[in-house]
């Protein structure tokens, strides 16, 4: 329903004046300014700890967060009158940034070094973090797997046709990234960046641009990790829509060194992320852990955009140092 979990409100002291529709959430205007309230089905623990992340980034002056609410009984997570779970937010109004646009582009890379620069945090026990190299092995052997398997099938539909035809070089750049990165020295590397802390989920959808400047929203994937995997994620989904333009790209990492400069290591570890094909291992897991029988048009239509972009993104690798 249109209203569903604005009763929480009540949890928190809070009246809605407005309420719109989000990207997954309810966005209302109360007394206190805008809030959003989303469905959290996820641990209390953890998203306790994302308050704290989001705490830290504000007292140390990156105020534009949507800082997670506790309500009236303290309680980060609250239980509706309909059994569901919800979080309560602080929401700011704004646009997201638009990928087309260079100068939304380049101001989001300022923000993003801006929050990274405050998003060191001495680790505990039991905080999340990923390991990139166990990852992309992980990927790897999906990738071969889903080769052997596609291969081997005699009657193939039109994706299983492009997927058989297209998977080999993508699965051979992952094999060789993995290399590059087992003897780039990641491990020393991570642990020289044990404090930085990832947004996780860093696409031009969770930048918002308002008045204030541009913010972060939707911290629920936040990590450890070194801070090269939030830069990689937005730089890629920025270059995947502007042909990887090389100039681009150069661009993009000069502006976020302004405010954030890149060590020798960082750049290395950025340029190996760039260099993993993870828009096409993506098409590939939707493809083996969905049902292989009817294919959509849309995703035949990514494969083929994917594999379009091969050459513009292996010349790209080689301009980009």
């Amino acid at each position: 329903m249109y209203d569903r979990g604005l009763g929480v409100l009540e949890q928190y002291g809070l009246t809605a004046e407005t309420v719109l529709r989000g990207r997954g959430a309810l966005i209302c205007q109360t007394e206190e300014g805008w809030k959003s309230i989303r469905e959290y089905w996820g641990s209390p623990g953890r998203m306790e700890q994302q308050r704290k992340v989001q705490k830290h980034c504000r007292e140390a002056g990156f105020l534009l967060v949507d800082q997670v609410l506790e309500n009236r009984e303290g309680q980060v997570v609250t239980t509706g009158e309909d059994g569901i779970p919800y979080v309560v937010k602080e929401w700011f109004q704004g646009n997201e940034c638009n990928t087309r646009s260079r100068e939304d582009i380049l101001k989001s890379l300022e923000a993003m070094a801006q929050l990274h620069t405050v998003m060191q945090i001495e680790r505990e026990d039991g905080m999340p973090g990923t390991n990139l190299l166990e990852e992309c092995r992980k990927h790897n052997r999906e990738l071969r797997k889903t080769r052997k398997f596609v291969q081997k099938k005699k009657m193939k539909n039109p994706f299983e046709e492009l997927l058989a035809a297209s998977i080999t070089p993508f699965l051979e750049a992952g094999e060789m990234m993995v290399r590059e990165l087992e003897n780039s020295g990641y491990e020393h590397f991570r642990e020289e960046h044990s404090q930085a802390v990832c947004h996780g989920d860093c696409n031009q959808h969770n930048i918002i641009f308002s008045r204030e400047g541009a913010g972060f929203m939707n911290f629920e994937h936040w990590h450890y990790e070194p801070q090269t995997e939030d830069l990689c994620l937005f730089m890629r989904k920025i270059l995947e829509k502007n042909n990887w333009d090389p100039a681009l790209g150069r661009q993009m990492v000069e502006q976020y060194s302004r405010k954030r400069p890149l060590s020798d290591g960082e750049f290395r570890n950025l340029k190996l992320r760039l260099s993993y094909p993870w828009r096409y291992w993506k098409l590939v897991n939707y493809y083996a852990a969905n049902q292989k029988v009817w294919i959509s048009r849309k995703n035949i239509e990514k494969i083929e955009q994917a594999t379009a972009l091969w050459k513009p993104w292996q010349h790209f690798l080689r301009s980009f140092s």
